[in-house]
């Protein structure tokens, strides 16, 4: 295999560019993802050309580069080796170029959203997943929101249903989505209970929590506290703990939580839940987030409006996107890790 930084060879008269590319799957980032220079990719009628400016990682950035859990690989990303060579997904930066019966966009244009590829000096993306990217934020800023704002955005508002006043209880509050949740729901008047670690607490605390539970040392299922909604984030509780700390009519949204297994990988809980929901009198539901435009501008919106800001744990070069997927993977980071390139 080459080195991360050996390029391929390039096709003469063909423009280039660089980017991460894998060839197998494989749990260890360092050992399947490379820099390498390859052809710049070329755009239908329908797609925009961005030149990309900043990326960002998230949980399912490792789950297409690992290729787990299994299933996952029959549901259309690759059977033996992943169809996406480059597992980015987040993306902002500047419109190079657009298709013939693309209007809302033009050359110049800055732009944020989701696309194939994000790790790469030019990306292709459908123009019903971008949006003009939000006047106060830095391209990197901009490319943290994207993956994580939509979830988090989806889980409060279309799923948990947050209301004015409602006490709502958000597990991984530390996390990417969980980040912009804890600020997402105190934008829709929510009383909010963060639950991290220890090491960021106060990161919680900073972006707006009302309370912030440690894990480590407190209990929020230990039956003293009920909530209106419940958004697990980042954790792998039973459903029946967490139905424990649910008003007898809360809503449970399951939004992450998995593992590394290479079968269910967790997601048994999200099988399970819409099961039992018909048999009980609280509402267990999962998200499936939708990428959009029109969300992405609503959190264009709440961004410019000053109402919820995206927390950047740190940044790393493009070259370095191994190292940045494991420093996520390692549960080490506060907030999202982004890739300037």
């Amino acid at each position: 295999m080459r080195a991360a930084t050996e390029p391929m060879p390039a096709t003469a008269g063909v423009e280039t560019m660089k980017a991460i590319v894998q060839d197998e799957y494989g749990s260890a980032p360092e050992g399947v993802l490379r820099l390498a220079e390859v052809a710049r990719p070329t755009i239908g009628d329908d797609e925009i050309l961005v030149h990309v400016r900043a990326a960002s990682v998230d949980r399912g950035t490792w789950h297409l580069m690992a290729g787990l859990p299994y299933p996952m690989r029959v549901m259309g990303f690759g059977f033996r080796r992943p169809k996406a060579a480059n597992p980015g997904r987040s993306v902002a930066g500047t419109v190079e170029s657009v298709g013939k019966n693309v209007n809302e966009f033009k050359p110049g244009d800055e732009v944020y959203g989701t696309c194939d590829g994000s790790f790469a000096e030019y990306a292709r993306a459908r123009a019903g997943l971008l949006a003009p990217k939000p006047a106060n934020l830095s391209f990197e800023q901009a490319a943290a929101v994207p993956v994580s704002g939509l979830a988090a955005l989806q889980a409060v508002r279309d799923k948990a249903q947050v209301q004015t006043g409602e006490k709502v209880l958000i597990v991984g509050a530390s996390g990417g989505v969980g980040t912009f949740a804890v600020q997402i729901a105190k934008a829709f008047g929510a009383e909010v209970t963060g639950v991290c670690s220890t090491g960021k607490t106060d990161l919680v605390r900073a972006l707006g929590a009302d309370h912030v539970i440690d894990y480590t040392i407190e209990d929020f299922a230990d039956g003293e506290h009920r909530y209106d909604a419940i958004l697990d984030i980042g954790g792998n509780r039973p459903l029946s703990q967490l139905r424990r700390a649910l008003t007898p009519r809360g809503r449970l949204v399951i939004v992450g939580g998995e593992t590394d297994g290479r079968w269910l990988g967790g997601a048994d809980r999200l099988l399970r839940a819409p099961l039992l929901s018909p048999l009980v009198s609280q509402k267990l539901g999962t998200l499936t987030t939708s990428e959009n435009s029109e969300d992405l501008r609503v959190l264009r919106e709440l961004l410019e409006a000053g109402k919820i800001a995206p927390a950047i744990d740190r940044t790393y070069p493009l070259s370095e996107v191994p190292v940045a997927i494991r420093h996520m993977q390692e549960g080490h980071a506060r907030g999202k890790v982004v890739i300037a390139v």
